[in-house]
């Protein structure tokens, strides 16, 4: 990393689930000077080396050119999921707040942009076979999340082509969980009254086993360790991240000492509908659609390039979450606050 690079890294979205994980791997580097925490409400954490600023990129009213001035590098992480029943005030937060991040990322004359894309920016893929960066990035446009990862790839070609002085790097993990972030996903994926302790082997004789669900996993913290490299490193460009193996019913019925249970894609998509309609489920049908056409992707060239490979295998991952969401884990930010419920 030049010296420049050593100044001070600012980070959107400092508070969440892979925010707070690159913030400590960078306040914890020595070859970073400074961290600039960007978060909607700034926690009481404080580790070294790190300021906080409250920003928020919905309502477009800061300054965000002038919070970016002299900074080596803006590592964009600020995602909202919720609410999934208002697909335009995610539009304004993920779309638009992103797209002023990007310009204020040139007027500040920033010389490295790194943003949190996802396996979700994929076009629908194979489930037997890996795929590189090449494959297309149109996403699953039914599903908000898909539709807005995919529309800020198209975003950054026109940014590239308009500023090639800024390196670009675009990071694309597949699920990332870890045991602090245990609480958050449970509140937005299962909702905010789904009790932890239900989650216990003993407690589910079968798991239902759906065509096509088949994904991968990653440990919040490896992701992070890969968004430091690309900060450190000269690269470019787009970068799949993902722990092994893949992660099926099978591989959750070992895990959980459950039982597979075939379940038609019809069956399990009319009991998401249903209960994402009456309001009992955040997680919406579309994306339930999107988890089923998702490729699983090929990390080769963040081994080769980065550097990197996981230190957690998925099951180990996926362990460690499933004990956090049990026991009410979380962080010492408002995104991540522990809460045990039942």
């Amino acid at each position: 990393m030049s010296s420049e690079a050593a100044d001070r890294i600012v980070v959107t979205g400092a508070t969440g689930n892979v925010g707070t994980s690159v913030v400590r791997l960078l306040s914890e580097d020595p070859e970073v000077g400074s961290v600039l925490g960007l978060a909607r409400r700034t926690p009481h954490w404080s580790p070294p080396k790190t300021d906080w600023a409250a920003v928020d990129l919905a309502a477009g009213q800061d300054d965000l050119a002038e919070l970016f001035a002299g900074a080596a590098a803006v590592v964009h992480l600020a995602w909202a999921f919720q609410p999934t029943h208002d697909p335009a005030m995610t539009w304004r937060t993920n779309v638009l707040g992103s797209i002023r991040v990007f310009e204020a990322v040139a007027e500040a004359k920033v010389p490295t942009l790194v943003h949190a894309s996802s396996v979700g920016a994929y076009s629908p893929g194979p489930k037997e076979r890996a795929v590189d960066e090449s494959w297309p990035t149109h996403g699953w446009p039914d599903a908000a999340y898909c539709r807005e990862k995919a529309y800020l790839e198209r975003a950054l070609d026109s940014f590239e082509r308009a500023h090639p002085r800024v390196r670009v790097v675009r990071m694309r993990p597949a699920f990332l969980f870890k045991r602090e972030s245990a609480s958050e996903q449970r509140r937005i994926f299962g909702g905010r009254f789904l009790p932890g302790p239900l989650v216990r082997p003993e407690l589910l004789p079968f798991l239902p086993d759906i065509p096509g669900l088949r994904v991968q996993a990653l440990h919040t913290d490896d992701a992070a360790a890969a968004y430091v490299r690309a900060v450190k490193s000269d690269v470019r460009g787009a970068f799949n991240l993902a722990a092994d193996p893949p992660v099926d019913a099978a591989l959750l019925g070992e895990l959980l000492g459950a039982r597979p249970v075939r379940l038609p894609r019809t069956a399990a998509r009319s009991a998401v509908a249903a209960a994402w309609g009456l309001h009992l489920l955040p997680a919406s049908p579309h994306l339930f659609d999107a988890v089923l056409r998702l490729p699983l992707m090929d990390c080769t060239r963040a081994r080769t390039e980065l550097g990197w490979q996981p230190d957690r295998t998925a099951p180990e991952v996926l362990e460690e979450f499933l004990h956090g969401v049990q026991r009410g884990e979380g962080a010492a930010t408002e995104p991540m606050r522990g809460r045990k419920v039942g």
